[in-house]
């Protein structure tokens, strides 16, 4: 993967500092998240389309309703 691209916070990320998130980064081909209150920790990577099934199913179906 290339360069991680500018870090965005959600703007639902809570009040005070608003470090109670996940921050994002993209490029073309990758999506990147952090942990806005430990930036430096490490960060996780993703192909771009793996993620955004990821959020698509996380809006489809609530945790809590799994009967599988």
């Amino acid at each position: 993967m290339t360069a991680i691209g500018t870090w965005r916070k959600s703007s639902y990320s809570g009040g005070g500092d608003g470090n109670n998130c996940l921050e994002i980064a993209t490029d073309p081909t990758h999506i990147s998240i952090r942990d806005s209150k430990h930036p430096t920790a490490g960060t996780l990577a993703f192909p771009a389309g793996v993620f955004v099934r990821f959020v698509v199913a996380l809006k489809e179906e609530p945790f809590g309703d799994r009967r599988r």
